[in-house]
C-alpha cells in the first residue's frame, strides 16, 4: 500500500483475521513513529516462529507501516528507494537470478536466499535485479 492508502492496510484481509497476540505485542513493542523495519519484522518472525507474512498481516492490521525494505526497494527517506541499478552484474549472479524467477520476477524470499547462498548482501541482489530489470515481487511481509 503506497503512503496515500495509509489507514487501510487492514482492508487487504478479511474482518475477522486475527494474529497470535504475542506477535501484536512484539509489533507494538518495536514499531517507532508506527513503522516497523523490515530487519524488525524478520527478528519478531524469528522469535515467534513464525512467517512473514504473519508478521505483514499483524502491520496491517494495526495499521502499522513497513521501513526500510532489506533490499532497498521501499521505506527510506528521502527518495523512499536505497538501491540503484548494478554497474554489473556477475553472470554467475545473473544466473541464480533467472533460475529462481516465478512468473517473470522474483520473489522477495528467493532474493533473499540467493543473497544467503552467495554470501552477498541483499541489496546487492536488488541491485543486480535492477540492472537486469527484473521486478522483486511478492514481498515476504505483502507490501507488494
Amino acid at each position: 500500500m503506497t503512503r496515500k492508502e495509509t489507514g487501510s492496510f487492514r482492508m487487504k484481509h478479511p474482518p475477522d483475521r486475527q494474529v497470535a497476540p504475542a506477535i501484536t505485542e512484539a509489533v507494538r513493542n518495536r514499531k517507532r513513529n508506527n513503522e516497523l523495519s523490515c530487519a524488525q519484522a524478520e527478528r519478531i518472525a524469528g522469535q515467534q516462529q513464525v512467517d512473514l507474512a504473519e508478521i505483514g498481516v499483524a502491520l496491517d492490521l494495526l495499521e502499522v507501516r513497513i521501513g526500510k525494505c532489506q533490499l532497498g526497494l521501499f521505506g527510506y527517506e528521502p527518495a523512499s528507494k536505497a538501491v540503484a541499478p548494478a554497474v554489473a552484474v556477475a553472470p554467475a549472479l545473473a544466473a541464480a537470478i533467472r533460475e529462481a524467477l516465478a512468473g517473470g520476477r522474483l520473489p522477495c524470499k528467493a532474493a533473499w536466499d540467493i543473497a544467503a547462498r552467495m554470501k552477498i548482501g541483499r541489496k546487492k541482489v536488488a541491485a543486480a535485479c535492477e540492472a537486469l530489470r527484473i521486478k522483486i515481487k511478492p514481498c515476504q511481509l505483502g507490501a507488494f
